[in-house]
C-alpha cells in the first residue's frame, strides 16, 4: 500500500516536441507531456542533445556516433538496463536520477543533467518521471 501512495506523487512524462530556441540551433528545447495533456517546454540546453533526442525519437541510435550510444554499449557489456529516468529540481536547475537494474541488484546515478538523462532515456525508451508537484507548477495546457 506504502508503495502506491509513493507512486501516486509523481506523473510519467514522454517527449513530444524537439525543436531549438535560436535559428542557429545553439539551444534545444523540448516539451514534455503527460497523459492528459498538459505539458511544459524546457530548454537552457545544448542544441546538439536536442538533434540526438529527434534522431533517437525517430529510431535512429547508430547513424553517429555519440555518447549515449557509448554508455549504451558499456551498459550492454555488463547486463546494465536503464529503468526509468526521475526529473527533478535542485535550485533553479532540472536534474535527474538514472535508475538501473543489473543481475537481480539495482543502483541509482544521482543528480545528472536533465537534458543528458532525458535523452538517455529517449535512446532506450524508458519511462520519465516527475514529483507531481514541480509538474503542476511547471505544466501549461497545450
Amino acid at each position: 500500500m506504502q508503495e502506491d501512495k509513493k507512486e501516486d506523487e509523481y506523473v510519467y512524462v514522454k517527449v513530444t516536441k524537439v525543436g531549438f530556441a535560436d535559428p542557429e540551433g545553439a539551444q534545444g528545447v523540448l516539451v514534455l507531456t503527460a497523459e492528459d495533456g498538459r505539458s511544459f517546454p524546457m530548454s537552457a540546453f545544448s542544441g546538439e542533445v536536442a538533434e540526438y533526442i529527434a534522431r533517437f525519437q525517430r529510431g535512429d541510435r547508430v547513424s553517429v556516433p555519440s555518447v549515449y550510444k557509448m554508455i549504451a554499449e558499456l551498459a550492454d557489456s555488463q547486463s546494465l538496463f536503464l529503468t526509468e529516468v526521475e526529473v527533478y529540481e535542485r535550485g533553479n536547475v532540472l536534474r535527474a536520477d538514472l535508475y538501473f537494474s543489473c543481475r537481480g541488484s539495482s543502483f541509482v546515478l544521482r543528480n545528472y543533467r536533465a537534458s543528458d538523462s532525458i535523452a538517455l532515456a529517449t535512446y532506450y525508451d524508458v519511462p520519465i518521471k516527475m514529483k507531481k508537484k514541480l509538474f503542476d507548477r511547471l505544466a501549461t495546457q497545450v
